[in-house]
């Protein structure tokens, strides 16, 4: 086995969608996705990419690819230095949010929940001293 540790980047997450674009406007223009790309690379085929403002991972939504209409995921988590102001954000954007539910005092210990149009399930956790945190 090699000496240097690789590297494991989790770059992308496919979600299972039934009108594609009903999800690509919940995700960019409600939830504040960045739009990285839309294509259509064969006929009947079109994948749409959008990322979290300041992440390294992206969802992918498909349409034509077999799968689009799978069961929904759970799971998926995004974290923020502030969940309340998270909380508004998606709110005032129209995103139906749970309230804040805390599990604890420490720092971490505070989240949000919603989901798309299609039942994908989302987690927001407040994470405040996190050390890769740019200065803002």
């Amino acid at each position: 086995m090699s000496e240097t540790a690789l590297e494991w980047k989790l770059e992308v997450v496919v979600l299972p969608s039934v009108d594609l674009d009903r999800s690509l406007a919940f995700y960019r223009d409600r939830v504040g996705f960045v739009l990285d790309h839309d294509v259509k690379p064969a006929p009947g085929v079109r994948i749409v990419q959008l990322t979290p403002r300041g992440s390294s991972c992206s969802v992918v939504l498909t349409e034509g690819m077999g799968s689009d209409a799978g069961p929904p995921v759970s799971g998926l988590q995004l974290v923020v230095r502030d969940v309340e102001l998270a909380r508004a954000e998606l709110l005032e954007r129209g995103v139906a949010v749970d309230p804040v539910t805390r599990m604890g005092e420490g720092d971490a210990s505070a989240f949000i929940y919603f989901s798309d149009p299609d039942g994908n399930s989302w987690a927001v956790q407040e994470i405040r001293n996190r050390g890769d945190w740019l200065p803002s």
